[in-house]
């Protein structure tokens, strides 16, 4: 196994890393983003109201794409695998 195929192989597993948690990242960030919006407006300082619309929200994202995530891993994992024969000789 040459360099160049170690390297491509560790941006596969990067790319995915990222493609795979982007959707549960991004729904926080939004929620977060919106209730620090709301906090400021109304100047409510409730430590649980910036953390259970959080917590409510990557629940729903992971019970939405769970299905697509754990898809994505294991076909990683899978073309992972096999290709170790080839890499060894």
């Amino acid at each position: 196994m040459d360099a160049q195929a170690v390297l491509t192989a560790g941006q596969n597993g990067l790319f995915l890393l990222l493609k795979v948690s982007a959707p549960l990242l991004l729904t926080v960030l939004v929620v977060g983003l919106v209730v620090s919006v709301f906090q400021a407006a109304t100047q409510i300082n409730e430590a649980t109201l910036s953390f259970v619309p959080k917590i409510v929200a990557a629940v729903a994202v992971l019970a939405i794409m769970g299905p697509w995530m754990m898809g994505a891993l294991v076909d990683y994992l899978r073309e992972t695998l096999l290709a170790i024969p080839g890499a060894v000789g």
